[in-house]
């Protein structure tokens, strides 16, 4: 399970909106001050985002909570939005190539690049297609999992000073 905290900005039956705060894995990094990536972290994070999760727990406006994301709803997501498109347009400019070489076509890169991103498209509304399917789908929505404990630190009087 993938989590990170945030906090109760809306409420709706069932669902709750949280507001959450990117962050880098680079803040805990040992060599983060001379890596690029630790750059665009710094730049690109930071931001903050309001996520619909599904609220077992009842929490209220104001609380701070984690939400969870099963790691296969996680992959599974990714790879529908980076590969699945990727793919098809790899496989429609190698067709489109294989087409003008079987054709012996004097300008093949125009029909390869056509047909790439024909694939491309192909593969954008293929997303738009699994995005509907899966978004009612409760394995792949984020949820609440806990409230975060306030942490209240006692201090000693020294009754001595009254």
């Amino acid at each position: 399970m993938i989590e990170e905290t945030g906090v109760v900005v809306a409420v709706e039956p069932g669902v709750a909106w949280v507001e959450t705060q990117r962050k880098s894995a680079c803040q805990a990094c040992s060599v983060n001050k001379g890596c690029g990536t630790s750059v665009l972290a710094k730049t690109m994070g930071g931001r903050r985002s309001k996520v619909r999760v599904l609220n077992p727990i009842g929490a209220k406006l104001h609380e701070e909570v984690v939400v969870g994301l099963g790691e296969s709803a996680m992959i599974s997501g990714a790879l529908a939005v980076y590969v699945v498109p990727l793919v098809l347009m790899v496989v429609g400019a190698l067709l489109g190539q294989l087409l003008a070489m079987e054709f012996a076509m004097q300008n093949s890169d125009v029909l390869t690049a056509v047909l790439g991103f024909a694939g491309l498209g192909v593969g954008f509304l293929w997303l738009r297609h699994y995005g509907k399917r899966t978004a009612d789908d409760v394995r792949y929505q984020p949820v609440i999992l806990r409230r975060v404990a306030c942490e209240v630190t006692l201090v000693p009087l020294d009754r001595q000073k009254f």
